[in-house]
């Protein structure tokens, strides 16, 4: 069986054909200002190098198409909102402090009694009234509905019970659960889901559009899968519903890659793009999370995100007075000086001082302009801006084994200040679609409980239960789930013994 894996980036989308582990063929094609048209170019040119394209049984991507619909406010949703927690959850309204841009697209914001206790007790019954009266309001005027109760993680009663009023009332809008997105935090967690419902429709059509694409290439076999935020893929299907889940796909799958094309399990991931130096840890071959809340687009949420730190250094980054931030992305290979053009940039700097080659540039061209000492003093610059970003991302102060991948890891230096060993693998420049290509599926669950009401095994027993049909409705194979993480992490501003629990399951995709 043949898995294709495509991965987006800023500057270039790049596509992948495996057999077995075995790389058949890889292709690189300029990212479009629509990815999809990018996709579809990178798979359309893959295909032709394909014997038996109806040997292809799996295609997986990882894409920004979620995080771009967001910072762009393009594609979403008509969403209406729904929070259950009157009288305690009154004290910030939904939607405090997002951007207009977003805010545009939210036809109703209704808050309602009820909620549930840390224990799982009712704080006050549920109003079906007022949810009646909301449900008449927006029914036939919205696409999507976020549903969020007080510690539904706990007790997501409240939330179902909505969810039904809304369907007996002729809602038929795409709806969103809160206790599903998951996570502590009244807010993050109403945050993500209302982030979720607005994008969904975005999803919606890249699904539909890449299955018309797959079946016109005469991949008739093979199913969709989507990079999640945590290093694994989810269905075509379980992302329509769960977008939201995607939006850091791409820098989990260049990790994921730096694991797979090594076989090494810790370390620090070095992937240079065209327009970043994504920095991130590889901890037990997956992307280590990060332990702070993660805003999207100046929002702030509670998603289980990869602890990176971006670093505005890549192939087209421009030199002035200074390093960056701006980049000249996907046009690296007409405004670059050593392809004939009038911008130097970080790929230039790399060439002259280095001796390398990339691509079909001419080094000779980049000598002419700048002398050499001018370009060292540069690369020197370069080399600390790396040295920084991985001394920030190192958790202790020994050496630490450092792998490079993505398309500009060649600039790389072969020594840096931190590192034990520098790593640049074969095929290091596909390491984000070759990630894609071969992980696994997987699914996350994250619960609240107070121990002092239910017992610990009880509570580990179900969340993993949880998690292990969450991952088959991700498209996992049931006989293949592992769990690969069970964390307790207690919370003590909260009486009765109460922890978080979190629990991870991956298995092999369900072809």
């Amino acid at each position: 069986m043949i898995k294709v894996g495509v991965d987006v980036g800023s500057t270039h989308t790049d596509a992948v054909a495996l057999a077995e582990g075995e790389l058949l063929a890889s292709v690189k094609v300029r990212t479009t200002p629509d990815p999809t048209a990018g996709i579809q170019e990178a798979i359309g040119k893959l295909s032709s190098r394909i014997g038996n394209r109806d040997e292809v049984g799996a295609l997986m991507l990882g894409t920004t198409h979620g995080l771009n619909a967001i910072l762009q406010a393009k594609g979403l949703a008509r969403t209406a909102i729904l929070r259950i927690g009157l009288p305690a959850g009154e004290g910030i309204p939904p939607l405090t402090e997002w951007p207009a841009r977003l805010t545009d697209h939210v036809i109703s914001a209704k808050m309602v009694r009820g909620g549930h206790e840390y224990t799982g007790e009712e704080i006050v019954p549920l109003d079906e009234g007022a949810i009646v009266k909301f449900a008449d309001d927006i029914v036939g005027k919205v696409d999507g509905v976020a549903i969020t109760s007080i510690f539904s993680t706990v007790n997501p009663a409240h939330e179902l019970r909505a969810a039904q009023i809304l369907n007996e009332r002729g809602v038929r809008a795409h709806l969103t659960l809160s206790h599903m997105v998951g996570g502590l935090g009244l807010i993050e967690r109403e945050n993500s889901t209302i982030l979720n419902e607005m994008v969904s429709p975005v999803f919606k059509r890249l699904v539909s559009r890449l299955k018309e694409l797959m079946r016109s290439l005469g991949m008739n076999h093979a199913k969709l899968f989507i990079a999640q935020n945590d290093g694994t893929l989810a269905s075509g299907e379980f992302t329509m519903e769960y977008p939201i889940f995607t939006v850091a796909g791409p820098v989990s799958n260049s990790i994921r890659g730096a694991h797979l094309l090594t076989g090494i399990d810790n370390a620090v991931v070095m992937d240079v793009g065209g327009t970043t130096t994504n920095v991130g840890v590889l901890h037990n071959g997956y992307p280590r999370e990060s332990s702070a809340p993660v805003e999207i687009g100046g929002i702030r949420t509670n998603f289980r995100m990869p602890d990176i730190h971006a670093l505005a250094l890549g192939g087209g980054t421009i030199i002035n007075e200074s390093i960056g931030p701006e980049s000249v992305g996907y046009e690296l290979t007409s405004k670059g000086v050593g392809w004939g053009g009038t911008v130097l940039t970080a790929s230039d700097v790399a060439m002259g001082v280095k001796g390398i080659k990339i691509g079909d540039a001419d080094i000779s061209k980049i000598l002419l302009r700048y002398p050499s000492s001018y370009l060292r003093g540069i690369y020197d610059r370069m080399i600390s801006m790396w040295e920084e970003a991985l001394d920030l991302m190192k958790i202790s102060r020994e050496d630490v084994q450092v792998i490079a991948v993505g398309g500009g890891s060649i600039m790389l230096p072969p020594e840096l200040r931190g590192a034990s060993k520098i790593v640049r693998p074969d095929n290091a420049q596909f390491a984000n679609a070759i990630g894609a290509t071969l992980t696994k599926v997987g699914a996350t669950v994250e619960k609240t409980f107070s121990y002092s009401a239910t017992s610990r095994e009880l509570a580990i027993n179900s969340t993993v239960n949880e998690a292990k049909e969450m991952a088959v409705k991700a498209g996992g194979d049931p006989s293949t789930l592992d769990i690969r993480e069970i964390e307790e992490v207690p919370i003590p501003y909260l009486p009765g013994d109460s922890v978080k629990l979190t629990v991870k399951v991956v298995g092999n995709l369900r072809i």
